[in-house]
Order: C-alpha cells, then sequence, then structure tokens
C-alpha cells in the first residue's frame, strides 16, 4: 500500500513518527512535507498529497498542520479527495466506515503523538462500510 504524507512546520515531528511507523509496517511512503520547523505554507504540501490521489498514484493521504483544519481546506479542493479532520481513533475509524474518507488530516497542536499513530492505524485499516453510506458519498462526490 502507498500513502501519501504533507505536513507544514507544525507537523514535522508527527510526520516522522508516522513515516517510521508506517515504513516498519511495509508501507510505501512519498513524503511532501516540510522537514524543518521553519513556517512554512500548508496549502503547498496538501495539494501535492490531493494531485497523488487525484491521479490514483497513492491508496491514502496523511496531512498535518496544527488545528488540522486548513490543510484539509486545501486537500479536499481536488476532486478525488475525502479528507476527515480527527482527534481520536472513533473519529478515524467513523470517517473511513460511513465517509469513505481517503486522506486523515492530524491537528499536531491538539493529539498527542501516540494518539496520532493509533488514529493512522485504525483510519487504514478499516473498510468502507458502504450500504447506506454509498448513497451519502456519492451526493458529496456529485459537485466533484
Amino acid at each position: 500500500m502507498k500513502i501519501s504524507i504533507g505536513n507544514d512546520h507544525t507537523g514535522v515531528a508527527y510526520k516522522e513518527a508516522i513515516v517510521k511507523y508506517l515504513t516498519e509496517q511495509g508501507f510505501e511512503v512519498i513524503n511532501h512535507g516540510t522537514d524543518t520547523p521553519q513556517s512554512a505554507d500548508y496549502p503547498d504540501f496538501a495539494h501535492r498529497v490531493g494531485n497523488d490521489i487525484d491521479q490514483d498514484s497513492v491508496d491514502f493521504g496523511i496531512v498535518i498542520c496544527g488545528s488540522g483544519n486548513g490543510i484539509a481546506m486545501s486537500v479536499n479542493k481536488h476532486s478525488k479527495v475525502r479528507c476527515a479532520v480527527c482527534w481520536n481513533k472513533e473519529i478515524a475509524e467513523l470517517a473511513r466506515l460511513h465517509n469513505n474518507a481517503n486522506v486523515i488530516s492530524i491537528p499536531a497542536r491538539f493529539t498527542a503523538l501516540e494518539q496520532a499513530i493509533e488514529m493512522v492505524k485504525v483510519f487504514l485499516k478499516t473498510s468502507f462500510e458502504g450500504g447506506r453510506h454509498q448513497r451519502r458519498v456519492d451526493k458529496i462526490n456529485q459537485f466533484c
């Protein structure tokens, strides 16, 4: 499985830990994020992840910024992206089960590092439930 990851300066430590976890688990990771604590603009990294999703070159995306909101708003501009801001593993699971989210947004300033890794684990192992939820996802995709 191939994962695209992007982050701004607030997500460097989170990205490093998540990439380490993913590679240890055998995932291929494409790093589009900054590697320094110097101020950086999250849309620059979000759009690279979004492009990977739009081009079907990855299976999932992970984006990280301070609140998780700005980077999620940016990546959600891409037609094939369904990004969910998650702050615990239960939300991450529901984002996959009910919304067929293919990108998880992590708010680095509001989640612990261990919690973020746990969210990624749950997000990647959870399958879309389909059924009545498919109709709703189809309605989301109508405007892409």
